[in-house]
């Protein structure tokens, strides 16, 4: 029996390959989620996805399950116990970013917007379907990841540049990116 065909990225980690296999481009449509994803995704800033990716337990349980009603309300002591958590990346902007970004999330639904509405908007509510047959041709920032940064930071939230957001909406499958050679290319289209 022949392995999977997959994209390059996640190389032969089996840690990776099952995040790229079972989690990676499949779209989800939950605002807490959502925020989680979004949140991660700034934490990787200057790091690598494997490295947010083996800590994201400890995240979602440092930061509360990704509550955005609990981090909103995070106070000074808080942050110090997080900059303490050997568990999570112990950078205070970011930490410090969460909780404005938990704050932002909450305007937004006050606003009578799902937080899902709000950043499927972006796509029209539909996955673009790419079809890259190489990895050098999948773009890094566009149009819509751009738009996306921009909306962001207007409403409140940090760490969002255009290149994170369009990380963050191949991760929760706004975009399939999924190289045209890989197997789960076709099952997400």
């Amino acid at each position: 029996m022949t392995d999977k065909q997959r994209c390059h990225w996640p190389g032969a980690d089996a840690f990776y390959v099952a995040y790229h296999d079972e989690e990676w481009g499949v779209p989800i449509r939950d605002d807490q989620a959502l925020f989680e994803k979004l949140i991660l995704d700034g934490f990787q800033a200057g790091l690598s996805w494997i490295t947010i990716l083996r800590k994201r337990e400890a995240f979602i349980k440092a930061f509360d399950g990704f509550n955005p009603e609990k981090i909103a309300r995070y106070s000074p002591k808080k942050v110090e116990r997080l900059m303490q958590d050997s568990g999570i990346v112990r950078n205070r902007s970011k930490i410090e970013s969460t909780i404005s970004s938990a704050q932002a999330w909450l305007d937004i639904r006050e606003g009578g917007t799902s937080f899902e509405d709000f950043l499927w908007d972006f796509v029209d509510g539909e996955v673009i379907q790419n079809n890259w047959k190489d990895k050098s041709k999948v773009p890094v920032e566009t149009a819509e990841s751009k738009a996306m940064s921009k909306a962001l930071k207007q409403a409140g939230f940090k760490y969002c540049g255009p290149t994170i957001c369009y990380a963050f909406m191949e991760a929760v499958g706004m975009v399939n990116d999924h190289t045209t050679n890989c197997f789960r290319h076709k099952e997400l289209g």
